[in-house]
């Protein structure tokens, strides 16, 4: 339409087509759209009479999953085959020792050779057509024939025959036999090969069986022959050294690895057989030339191990096969010296043999091997160490036993004032010798950075075990062995190691035990030990263990002191108590808390100690806590230690008790009062410091001494004072609380008066009662209940009336 064509214009202009005839078109299409759906619905419904109903295809469910195996193909096989070895080989052996007698000499002949070249034969058709497990059960099978052969070859011919020596050629040719025939078998071609076809894994080209059984029977010729021949122990232990040797270049050398295992199985367990039995022999040697021979058995062993740790690949089995050499060689040579010299001197000649190893391990050896030799003569130091323990052990506690025979008399030797009540190691002269060369050979030898502070320190406790050992070792006089202890002890501490101060603490320990014999030595000792440790404390050696320790000899020297005197156990604690004096003085002007506080402590347990001792008479016991007391109330001046008030006003209390029980004074009050006195000044002076204090804090506890106890004592006393003393009290102390508006006061006073009132008129009260009637207590009761119950009455009538007038409101 043409954009210039008017608005006017289109309203007058008709449609094309004119509605009447688009309405008709539009009635036609709908008539014949209803004409083709009922069509549609007719021929659906022909289709539906026509078809016939289908019945459903029923499902068929998936193949159930066949359970899984619990043994492979192989493993069945195996076992299958196994078992029919086995049971070949019993009805073989049933055959040749029950039915044996009933065939002739030609017949047996016959079968056992038949079934025997049969068995031995078999295999080699089986590996060719590749059956090789089949193949490995027959051959066990002729293995073991050839040994029922051999016996019954023994039964036929040689049954009259020594039996060792016929065993020995059996095993013998047995070894050669199944060794050839384990060889023969591996010469075979392989049919894989020959196929063409790469061996796998589970298809080896020979059979394993034959050559480990050939290298297990292999273990006995040599052992056989040498029994065969008489040898002897010595020749029998050779032959097995040599055997275990064999055995050794074999797992070294062979290729299969089952003849490997069975190799390192033979050399271990007849090595290990041989050197125990060529230690027995070097033992039972009765001299020199006994012994050399016993030390040739050891060289063959050495001989094997050091063949191994050289010809081995692993740097452990390196290291650890030259480490059994090296005690080989030890065991061979500290033997010859064990018989050539006293039994004193055994473990020194063993200790100087693993010693002499280290001077090969600086040699031009594989380090492997140098390790193995360290290692060796480390452990034979160690061993003679733990032979010297038992020494220094008894040396060290053995005077403690000194406790209950105090100043019986000094002993002869410093090893009878150690063996006082136990017994000394046979053969132990030698001890301080073999600590002292250990000691030497870790402070000189060993330079490597990462064990050398751990040696040097080793180094020093060995020394010190030297020093320690050596009086009791030598039988040397008491009083030598006193001075060598005091001499250790003030080299240790002259050293600045922290391990030299702990072992110069344990020495005088012992020294102190030992001292207690005689009563000179006792107090050289303690006095000595106390400047000793005062000297340390002062140098700085570990501080408060050094001044702990000379406070406590000091305060063992004063009791010392005292018992020289003959004086009682009362007296000598008044001497004691210098001590607590001492160190209430020095504490102030020790620099180090730490030092101070031990300082503190040992004081306090001097205290302890003095109480102790004047436990047993009242009166000195009284004066001692006095004297406690004081010092403590001199030392909590210190701002501090404040809190040592409270310790030094309890120790007056108990001072003040002990004398009252002294004086056989029963009063409570007297026990009391000077409880409530201080405990009253002092909350007086809390309450002036802090005014926000409750009087049950600062007041409480002081009057509850007194009033409580008195108020029992009046309760039980008879007479009028004490209630009438008590009442008075007790209404002061309610009217200076009244007074001062104090709650403690008032209420502990107030129910005291009240209490001590009713006893004073419970006699008046009993009269009253005893007088009323019987029925008066019952109506006292019942209006006592009748009051109650109008009263709760009342309250629930003015809650009803509050609930009426709230009800109104609403």
């Amino acid at each position: 339409m043409p954009y210039d064509v008017t608005g006017t214009t289109l309203r007058v202009m008709t449609h094309i087509p004119p509605p009447v005839v688009e309405l008709r078109l539009l009635d036609t299409e709908l008539h014949q759209l209803d004409a083709r759906r009922a069509q549609l619905l007719h021929r659906r419904a022909w289709l539906m009479t026509v078809l016939q109903p289908v019945e459903p295809m029923p499902v068929v469910p998936p193949p159930a999953t066949p359970p899984r195996p619990e043994a492979t193909a192989p493993g069945v096989q195996n076992v299958l085959l196994l078992l029919g070895g086995i049971l070949l080989t019993l009805a073989a052996m049933a055959f040749t020792l029950v039915s044996w007698g009933n065939l002739g000499i030609a017949g047996r002949a016959l079968v056992l050779g038949a079934v025997t070249l049969a068995a031995l034969g078999a295999p080699v058709a089986l590996l060719r057509r590749g059956l090789r497990s089949t193949a490995e059960s027959v051959a066990g099978l002729g293995l073991v024939l050839t040994v029922l052969d051999a016996y019954a070859l023994h039964e036929v011919a040689f049954s009259d025959g020594d039996a060792v020596t016929f065993a020995a050629a059996a095993a013998t040719v047995l070894t050669a036999v199944w060794t050839a025939y384990g060889i023969g078998l591996a010469a075979l071609p392989n049919p894989a090969v020959t196929r063409a076809v790469p061996t796998t894994a589970h298809t080896p080209p020979t059979l394993l069986l034959p050559l480990p059984a050939a290298l297990a029977i292999a273990q006995l010729p040599l052992f056989l022959w040498a029994i065969a021949a008489g040898g002897g122990p010595r020749a029998n232990t050779a032959a097995i050294l040599l055997t275990a040797v064999i055995d050794m270049v074999v797992a070294l050398r062979a290729t299969p690895r089952a003849v490997r295992l069975v190799a390192a199985g033979g050399a271990f367990g007849m090595g290990g057989w041989g050197v125990l039995a060529a230690g027995l022999i070097s033992l039972d040697a009765a001299g020199p030339g006994a012994a050399a021979r016993a030390a040739a058995l050891f060289a063959l062993a050495a001989a094997g191990a050091f063949g191994a740790a050289w010809l081995a690949t692993g740097r452990g089995l390196r290291t650890s096969t030259a480490a059994a050499g090296g005690l080989f060689v030890v065991a061979g040579l500290g033997g010859v010296v064990r018989a050539s010299l006293s039994a004193d001197w055994t473990v020194p000649g063993y200790l100087a043999c693993g010693i002499a190893l280290l001077a090969l391990v600086r040699g031009r050896l594989p380090q492997p091997v140098r390790e193995g030799l360290g290692w060796a003569s480390g452990i034979v130091q160690t061993g003679a160490v733990l032979w010297a323990l038992p020494v220094v052990g008894i040396t060290l506690f053995g005077p403690a036993a000194w406790l209950s025979h105090v100043w019986s008399g000094a002993p002869g030797n410093a090893r009878d004032a150690a063996t006082v009540d136990t017994f000394w190691p046979p053969h132990a002269t030698a001890t301080p010798l073999v600590l002292a060369a250990v000691a030497a050979v870790l402070a000189f030898v060993i330079r490597t950075t990462e064990w050398r502070s751990h040696a040097l320190t080793t180094a020093l406790t060995l020394t010190w075990a030297t020093a320690l050992a050596l009086p009791t070792a030598l039988q040397l006089p008491y009083t030598v062995g006193l001075l060598v202890q005091g001499l250790t002890v003030m080299a240790l501490l002259a050293l600045t190691h922290r391990m030299a101060t702990t072992l110069a603490l344990v020495t005088s320990l012992s020294l102190t035990f030992l001292s207690l014999a005689a009563e000179p030595a006792t107090l050289a000792v303690l006095a000595s030990l106390t400047v000793v440790f005062a000297g340390a404390a002062r140098l700085g050696r570990l501080a408060p263990v050094s001044a702990a320790a000379s406070l406590g000899y000091a305060t063992g020297l004063a009791c010392a002191v005292g018992a020289s005197f003959d004086w009682q156990p009362q007296y000598i604690a008044l001497l004691v108590l210098a001590v607590p004096v001492t160190t209430a003085l020095l504490a102030p002007s020790i620099g180090d808390p730490t030092t101070a506080k031990a300082v503190e402590i040992m004081g306090a347990v001097a205290g302890l100690v003095a109480i102790g001792l004047a436990a047993g008479e009242l009166p000195m016991l009284a004066l001692v806590l006095s004297l406690c007391g004081v010092i403590a109330a001199g030392t909590a001046l210190r701002p501090e230690r404040r809190n040592i008030g409270y310790l030094a006003a309890a120790l007056f209390i108990l001072a003040t008790w002990v004398r009252l029980s002294a004086w056989d004074i029963g009063s409570p009050e007297a026990y009391t009062l000077p409880v409530t006195a201080p405990a009253l000044l002092v909350g007086a002076l809390r309450r002036r410091r802090d005014p926000s204090t409750s009087s049950w804090t600062a007041y409480g506890p002081g009057l509850a001494a007194t009033l409580a106890p008195s108020l029992v004592a009046a309760w039980a006393d008879a007479h009028w004072a004490r209630p009438l003393l008590l009442g008075m009290a007790a209404l002061s102390v309610t009217l200076i609380g009244g007074g001062h508006r104090l709650k403690a006061p008032l209420v502990l006073g107030g129910g005291t008066l009240v209490l001590d009132a009713l006893h004073e008129l419970a006699p008046y009260i009993a009269q009253v009662v005893g007088a009323l009637p019987r029925w008066a207590p019952p109506a006292l009761a019942g209006l006592l209940l009748l009051a109650l119950g109008a009263t709760y009455e009342q309250r629930i009538r003015d809650a009803r009336r509050v609930r009426d007038v709230l009800g109104k409101m609403n």
